[in-house]
């Protein structure tokens, strides 16, 4: 495409490997050249309030800030970049979030080089571009029913601890962290809270 201006692309991934082999792919692409990349969120959003990029492809389960979290303060920091979601997890919880926070396109990893690449330039053309079996997936499983408060609550006890550890981290009675796992079991529709955080986590709710 000589005779116009290449888009230009901040890669953002916590995995230096699959980082460096994505900025590569996008690079071999006439109409796309790679300004910048990221290992994290935080370095994201200080990459792209300095390279003000056309695009941002941003990972989503990072160390410290997540994708998720980091599509927002990309967006705050630098309005004319879209973001492109393209990470491993296809949840349709995940998907939503990402919309929430801004994001302008979601696809998963495995999509073809050429598919990717056809992705970034439907977004850099203000076009929103969402895998499309995440896209029906999302539809059918709903929005997600936990709180905040419930959400905080399953994380906590995702790694075991009692009701009593966590109401201790939280500054809750054990009662009211008993009461809230109660809920969010009954919500999710699961059996114990072993399984709720398994429900939550594989939908992309946590």
């Amino acid at each position: 495409m000589s005779g116009t201006t290449p888009i230009r692309l901040v890669v953002v991934d916590d995995q230096a490997m699959l980082r460096g082999a994505l900025a590569a792919l996008l690079e071999l692409e006439d109409d796309l050249t790679v300004v910048g990349t990221a290992g994290d969120g935080a370095e994201a959003v200080r990459v792209v309030a300095q390279a003000h990029p056309d695009v941002c492809l941003m990972d989503i389960q990072m160390p410290g800030m997540d994708g998720i979290a980091a599509t927002q303060a990309v967006r705050a920091a630098s309005s004319a970049t879209r973001v492109l979601i393209v990470t491993t997890f296809a949840r349709p919880g995940y998907l939503r979030s990402a919309l929430e926070a801004g994001a302008d396109g979601f696809v998963v990893k495995d999509a073809p080089a050429e598919q990717l690449a056809d992705a970034v330039r439907r977004v850099h053309a203000g076009l929103r571009v969402l895998d499309p079996a995440l896209a029906e997936a999302s539809l059918f499983e709903g929005a997600n029913p936990l709180s905040e408060r419930e959400r905080q609550v399953l994380r906590l006890a995702a790694d075991g601890r009692s009701a009593a550890a966590i109401a201790a981290e939280v500054f809750l009675s054990a009662g009211t962290v008993r009461n809230t796992l109660s809920s969010a079991i009954g919500k999710v529709g699961a059996a114990n809270r072993a399984q709720a955080v398994r429900m939550a986590q594989d939908k992309g709710w946590l």
